[in-house]
């Protein structure tokens, strides 16, 4: 490990190396970089941080991140309110919001089904999804999960729990190659692959 000057360097380096995709030798230039910085931009910044973990709402209806019980895209007058995507997770309401091919609402799973992770059905916001769709007027479900086994488990599990032989449910056309991950997918492919969704029964049946 390496050797450093101070305790304190040390401890805020070793913090911002624990998030995701943060090596040492960057997080140490993070660290380097703040030092630099007035301290009333330091203190907005950790404030910033502090106030968004301490304060942090979840949409009653959909799970995104909100200011308010509803977020702003559950209550936009704007959205087509019988159109739900399904999305694994916060980052993939983003990747699709940013392709500006999609005005329905989504629903966050807050994971997928992973028996190797020991996350089950009971685990994610499925049961929100069920009810949602049997008391709102939900006239199609698009499952924008990842390519992978885990997604396609999970997209089954979700397709015979609706139970609804009205209810159009979709997924999104294969232009995402097999185990990608929506985030990062660009713009316009994943703006065909929503346009060009496909009935779920269609999938089955070529399986």
């Amino acid at each position: 490990m390496e050797q450093y000057s101070s305790k304190l360097l040390q401890n805020a380096v070793d913090a911002f190396a624990q998030l995701p995709g943060i090596g040492r030798k960057t997080a140490l230039r993070l660290v380097l970089h703040l030092l630099k910085q007035p301290e009333e931009d330091v203190e907005l910044f950790v404030g910033s941080l502090t106030k968004l973990r301490n304060e942090v709402i979840y949409c009653q209806k959909c799970h995104n991140i909100s200011d308010k019980s509803l977020c702003h895209i559950c209550c936009s007058p704007s959205r087509d309110e019988t159109i739900v995507c399904v999305v694994e997770n916060i980052r993939d309401v983003i990747a699709v919001e940013n392709t500006g091919r999609f005005n329905g609402l989504y629903h966050v799973l807050g994971g997928i089904i992973s028996p190797v992770d020991g996350i089950g059905p009971n685990d994610l916001n499925i049961a929100s999804l069920i009810t949602r769709i049997k008391e709102d007027k939900v006239g199609e479900v698009i499952l924008a999960l990842p390519t992978n086994m885990e997604g396609d488990t999970t997209n089954y599990y979700i397709y015979k729990k609706i139970n609804a032989p009205d209810l159009k449910v979709t997924t999104i056309a294969r232009g995402i190659a097999i185990g990608d991950e929506l985030e990062y997918a660009d713009e316009i492919t994943l703006g065909r692959s929503i346009m060009n969704r496909t009935l779920y029964e269609t999938l089955m049946a070529q399986k």
